[in-house]
């Protein structure tokens, strides 16, 4: 059972950035292999929606309204996604969950809890 922790959120004023991160790991302590890390969010009173994603090989895919702003990365090593949101606006509010999808040893997909993003005008 893959768990995972993100970091990062807070408060903030538009136009400025900040920084999320999820890491994932075994409680057993076995090996995982994860494939798509996703980014996605659920502004108050809104659907959750795809903010981006990497695949493994580093591939990455952004929500429209944050292209530009937002840069996704991963660390394979040490099961890590990173969302540096930059050019806040207070449309980016919402509750920000890390997604990821697990090939080995099997099939799977883990959530975050969420980490809560506010920003002020």
């Amino acid at each position: 059972q893959v768990h995972l922790v993100e970091s990062g959120g807070g408060l903030a004023r538009a136009g400025e950035s900040l920084a999320l991160s999820c890491v994932a790991s075994e409680i057993s302590g076995g090996s995982f292999t994860i494939n798509t890390m996703t980014w996605y969010r659920q502004p108050p009173g809104k659907q959750r929606e795809l903010v981006a994603s990497i695949a493994r090989d580093g591939k990455t895919n952004y929500g429209d309204s944050v292209k530009g702003r937002f840069t996704i990365s991963r660390n394979n090593a040490k099961n890590t996604v990173s969302l540096q949101m930059d050019s806040l606006k207070t449309e980016d509010t919402a509750v920000y969950y890390c997604k990821m999808t697990q090939i080995t040893p099997k099939l799977a997909a883990y959530w975050g809890p969420g980490t809560q993003v506010t920003v002020s005008s």
